[in-house]
């Protein structure tokens, strides 16, 4: 089962729903409300579950609980993760939601916004702007892309994503089922 790709399609579902209401612009980048961080926290919440699952794909006994201990375990594995663009097309917008991964004792800054967000909602509603919930989506979908890493190679992870798109790691499109997907070569 891929329980983890349908969360992440129903989370982009909704981010599709709000570009009808706020455009997918960088001069719209802080705008906040109370959708926007609705699907902030969502995003953050399944990044951990699917971090979590990744170490524990690659090592069973791994103990993993934070970011800091996800990204030691998930770049030793995967050091090009850090760099992985994700573009939204129809947006023209391009993000590296891991590059910050790129620095030792680093977290990315739509983390830092999920957990104020999560913790301090009161004082700190306005982290959760478009740019850390664009940010946090795309970090789903590269995490979630890399727990199914086999899965992706052979375009089986479908209905494929109708927002984010990976040019580097695009190997073509597969009709399996019902749907197209795209195959990722990760």
């Amino acid at each position: 089962m891929i329980h983890h790709w349908n969360y992440f399609l129903a989370i982009e579902e909704d981010l599709e729903r709000l570009s009808r209401f706020i455009e997918f612009d960088k001069r719209n980048f802080d705008c906040f409300s109370i959708e926007i961080s609705r699907i902030l926290l969502a995003s953050g919440a399944e990044v951990d579950v699917v971090c979590k699952q990744i170490c524990k794909k690659l090592n069973r006994s791994s103990s993993a609980k934070s970011i800091n201990r996800y990204r030691d375990e998930i770049s030793a594995a995967y050091p090009a993760i850090s760099d992985f663009e994700v573009l939204y097309p129809r947006h023209e917008l391009r993000l590296t939601p891991w590059s910050s991964w790129n620095y030792p004792n680093s977290v990315p800054i739509w983390w830092t916004a999920y957990n104020k967000t999560k913790h301090h909602r009161d004082t700190e509603y306005i982290q959760a702007n478009l740019l850390n919930c664009l940010n946090a989506v795309a970090g789903l979908f590269v995490m979630v892309l890399y727990l199914y890493k086999e899965k992706a190679k052979l375009g089986e992870l479908g209905p494929a994503s109708k927002l984010h798109f990976s040019e580097k790691y695009f190997k073509g499109v597969a009709h399996g089922g019902y749907a197209l997907s795209v195959v990722y070569d990760l």
